[in-house]
């Protein structure tokens, strides 16, 4: 299977989905992005991720995590704190986020899941 997909175990467990539009001021970013992956990972309850952007500066991420304390408990990080203001700030035309309850998981044709 390809690095793009997350590894999650057998649901459930929780997916936080982060759409976003970037704006043409992106000094910065793609560091930020890239440590709080890496700082994610870090964290109790972090499952995976997966995140595509497009030439027009849209661009979805979807976190996994194993439960919502685990969501709680990484929203709470400073330094995650930190990079969402200066994503409002700076880097963000307009974002939405989601959190939702993974119950099923498909996957194929490599691997099926059901």
């Amino acid at each position: 299977m390809s690095d793009r997909f997350a590894l999650t175990p057998d649901p459930p467990y929780y997916a936080v989905i982060f759409a976003s539009l970037r704006n043409r001021d992106d000094k910065g970013y793609a560091e930020t992005s890239d440590r709080m992956v890496e700082l994610a990972r870090e964290q109790p309850g972090f499952l995976g991720v997966e995140s595509l952007r497009g030439e027009d500066g849209f661009g979805i991420t979807v976190s996994y995590w194993e439960s919502e304390a685990a969501i709680k408990h990484w929203k709470q990080n400073a330094e995650h704190a930190d990079a969402r203001q200066r994503g409002r700030l700076e880097w963000y035309e307009h974002f939405e986020l989601r959190v939702a309850r993974v119950e099923r998981a498909y996957a194929g044709p490599r691997g099926v899941r059901e």
